[in-house]
């Protein structure tokens, strides 16, 4: 597959589980990344939401729909993605990331609301098989980063390798009466550091960003919502054009920019 028939890599800034339920300029914006670019064999997903010792990826031919959150309304829960797996991926996957060992999981995990709260907007039929891909709480920024390079070669097999997660994301600091409201400065500073590195492919100051001192330690508290975008950096082949078709931060310290590597800027459509 030459350069212009590559797969992009996606890195989608996820928020509350119930944005499945909604429709905005963020949802409008997912659709149109999809509608973008051309329709992938596969999908290989990094969740924010599934952490593990050890490198895990679904391998099954029916991933379950995981509802891993609490207190919310019934029809949140009422939500299936019923989209088919890829065992076959999943095979592929442990071989390019061969020595490290991958371990083929054919009943504990499914798709979290990481993957599926994204893909319901994303691609709402379904009908695209998904495959994901945990992440090794042991490895440091550059471990992932290293992963996510040897995940490069699936662009030119077809697959799309997207991630969720969140560049800024620290909860107990999150003002829930202003979803609009102004982001806190050390958010806003934080997110324009990275937004700015990755827009200059300038990935090794996105993998040492805890270097940004306070703004990266109240903007990343725990790695895991962080570590995803560090896949899709990986994946990337160098000079390779990123654009931010969502670039905002909710409630002060919920980041949900976006960025699409290797694609024409999507165009979302009006309401």
């Amino acid at each position: 597959m030459s350069a212009s028939q590559r797969m992009p890599v996606v890195f989608f800034g996820h928020g509350s589980p119930m944005i499945a339920l909604e429709t905005n300029d963020t949802t409008r914006a997912w659709a149109a990344i999809a509608e973008a670019i051309p329709r992938p064999k596969a999908i290989l997903c990094v969740s924010a939401h599934w952490l593990t010792k050890g490198v895990g990826v679904t391998a099954m031919d029916k991933p379950r729909t995981i509802h891993d959150f609490g207190a919310f309304p019934q029809a949140l829960f009422d939500v299936q993605y019923p989209a088919p797996g890829a065992p076959d991926l999943a095979e592929r996957v442990r071989q390019i990331l061969a020595p490290t060992r991958v371990i083929l999981d054919q009943q504990a995990w499914g798709l979290d609301h990481g993957t599926w709260s994204v893909l319901v907007k994303a691609y709402p039929k379904a009908d695209v098989p998904v495959v994901q891909l945990s992440m090794d709480v042991d490895l440091s920024p550059q471990g992932h980063f290293d992963l996510g390079r040897r995940l490069a070669p699936l662009r030119d097999e077809g697959v799309l390798i997207i991630a969720s997660g969140n560049i800024v994301h620290n909860l107990p600091k999150m003002d829930w009466s202003a979803q609009n409201g102004p982001a806190f400065d050390w958010a806003a500073r934080f997110n324009d550091a990275m937004r700015t590195a990755i827009a200059e492919d300038r990935p090794d100051a996105v993998v040492e960003f805890a270097s940004l001192g306070r703004d990266a330690s109240l903007s990343v508290p725990s790695p895991d919502h962080f570590w995803p975008l560090l896949y899709i950096l990986g994946a990337r082949a160098p000079g390779e054009a990123a654009s931010f078709p969502v670039d905002h931060i909710e409630y002060g310290s919920l980041s949900m920019t976006s960025v699409v590597i290797g694609a024409d800027p999507p165009v979302a459509r009006a309401a």
